[in-house]
């Protein structure tokens, strides 16, 4: 039998590198990609290779540039073949006020936590649609669903990804090919480093759960969902100790 192939976008770090241990873990091919953090992406190829017997691939691309996005899935369609799972984790925030926010950095905001979702998805669908199979999980946020403030482009983008989400599982359901989203809370990751201790501690005690989420659980997650009923798509999973 053919071996199953993971890509996850951003997985140098963070949710998306949790997730790539978990599929391979679970004997999964995995595809890792980065924008810069080139050197935590093959310590993380190097850990996976090591640890799994599974092939690892680290490719560096910006997927929210489209010539680059679909540079990469030449790579892998060349190198591994075809996708099996696609997880379109690849997300930047900003902290701040709308009014102080530029132009360009809305739109490096839109094009990081949205965009690339569609660049990605475009690359992968044709021939997930020719053999009727694959599975597509964006992680997405809860402030996608009621908006967090200073965060505004940031709850945009990802307000947009779960409609996107929900378009797209309608469009590739015919096809046996569901799309999911993982509504994340507040998860341990270097994304809320701008908050101080005091602030860090005001958001716990909100938490019913009173922690924060971790990586790994999202990893978890993403991996069930990989292997969740066909007919189980176009959901929004939240996962947030409880906080919505």
């Amino acid at each position: 039998m053919k071996q199953k192939i993971a890509c996850i976008t951003g997985s140098s770090r963070g949710i998306g590198k949790a997730i790539a241990l978990c599929f391979a873990q679970d004997g999964y091919d995995v595809v890792l990609n980065c924008r810069n953090s080139i050197s935590q992406m093959e310590q993380l190829k190097s850990e996976i290779e090591t640890t799994y017997s599974v092939r690892c691939m680290g490719i560096c691309a910006d997927v929210s540039v489209p010539e680059q996005a679909a540079h990469m899935f030449q790579s892998i369609a060349s190198e591994f073949g075809e996708i099996d799972v696609l997880v379109s984790n690849a997300g930047i925030s900003f902290f701040g006020l709308i009014s102080d926010m530029t132009p360009l950095e809305w739109q490096n905001v839109i094009n990081t936590n949205l965009s690339s979702a569609f660049y990605c998805c475009k690359e992968i669908i044709p021939s997930m649609v020719a053999k009727k199979s694959g599975r597509i999980l964006m992680i997405s946020s809860i402030w996608g669903s009621c908006g967090a403030s200073y965060e505004a482009a940031y709850s945009a983008a990802k307000g947009g990804l779960n409609t996107f989400t929900k378009a797209l599982a309608k469009e590739l359901a015919p096809s046996h090919i569901p799309v999911n989203a993982i509504a994340c809370g507040v998860i341990d990751t270097e994304m809320n480093a701008h908050l101080t201790a005091e602030e860090m501690q005001a958001l716990i005690d909100e938490i019913p759960a009173c922690r924060l989420g971790t990586p790994e659980e999202v990893g978890q997650l993403a991996l069930l969902l990989s292997k969740a009923p066909e007919y189980l798509t176009g959901q929004i999973i939240t996962m947030d100790g409880g906080l919505l």
